[in-house]
């Protein structure tokens, strides 16, 4: 994750290129890039071996999408890296889609997202409950749908992910816990 000064940079860039100052994302993307590709490269790690995106082309998808949505305006570094998560997501979401709608017949290996959620697997359809859940649950509490992101799909550790929300640890451990239940609970309902 950044450092203070970089963090403060990024602020800055962002709000000049809300402002209108088109080279301001020229000068963003190397502070930001390093950190979205290893963010890429998790995703697609629990990826079938044989996908079409690479971690290079899914962060370069990101940015294609994120110039189009000129209008969007992001506070700081922490709705910047929130927002980029939450958009590659979605550019994975609708990979998966495109993949069911192939419905090719192609076999998938289990593979863990995460430890912590190896109860998903990274079969299209599992993105798509996934990210239905998430969007449920950023309707119930934006602040700790944005720390699962940013810790399973960012990669951030509880501190940084604490840093970027600006809350405490314990208060990231403990929207954690609860949300990762609540994402249990909402794709594996009891009987």
């Amino acid at each position: 994750m950044a450092n203070g000064k970089e963090s403060g940079e990024i602020t800055r860039l962002l709000d000049s290129w809300a402002q209108g100052d088109a080279t301001a994302m020229d000068r963003l993307a190397p502070l930001v890039y390093d950190q979205l590709r290893q963010l890429a490269e998790s995703l697609l790690r629990n990826e079938r071996s044989d996908h079409t995106l690479q971690g290079t082309a899914l962060v370069n998808e990101m940015f294609q999408q994120f110039m189009k949505l000129r209008k969007v305006s992001l506070r700081d570094r922490a709705h910047f890296y929130t927002f980029s998560a939450k958009l590659m997501r979605r550019l994975l979401v609708d990979h998966a889609r495109q993949v069911k709608a192939v419905k090719r017949g192609v076999s998938f290996k289990r593979v863990p997202l995460n430890a912590e959620l190896a109860w998903i697997t990274p079969r299209p359809e599992n993105f798509l409950d996934l990210s239905a859940a998430l969007e449920e649950l950023y309707a119930i509490d934006e602040a700790k749908a944005r720390a699962i992101e940013l810790r399973y799909f960012l990669g951030c550790t509880v501190d940084e992910t604490a840093s970027i929300l600006g809350i405490s640890a314990p208060s990231v451990e403990r929207d954690i816990r609860f949300s990762l239940v609540w994402l249990h609970d909402r794709l594996h309902p009891a009987p």
